[in-house]
């Protein structure tokens, strides 16, 4: 796996041209690793610089299991949503009282 800084979410518009462009393979596996493929080449980054050209960069760099972890770190925003802890911590939250009730 090639060295990788950051992931770039694409629009939902971008994504759903991507799954158009590759109606035409007719094997359904073939369909979604050819799109998956297509989708991490262009958001695929290393210091600023995109690290494969096409899907088939991605594929032949890239096993399913690879492919499905910076996937699923895109859909979730993964490590590259730079949000501060801050941000994503309730204010609301007691633990105390979390606690206390998981106890009972």
């Amino acid at each position: 796996m090639r060295d990788l800084d950051e992931l770039r979410p694409l629009t939902a518009g971008r994504l759903l041209e991507l799954w158009r462009q590759c109606r035409e393979a007719e094997d359904p596996l073939e369909r979604v690793l050819l799109c998956n493929g297509r989708i991490l080449a262009e958001c695929c980054f290393f210091q600023g610089e995109q690290i494969y050209g096409d899907e088939t960069e991605v594929l032949a760099d890239l096993t399913g299991r690879q492919m499905d972890r910076l996937l699923r770190r895109l859909a979730e925003g993964g490590p590259e949503d730079r949000r501060s802890p801050a941000e994503t911590v309730n204010p609301e939250f007691d633990a105390a009282r979390f606690a206390a009730l998981w106890r009972e």
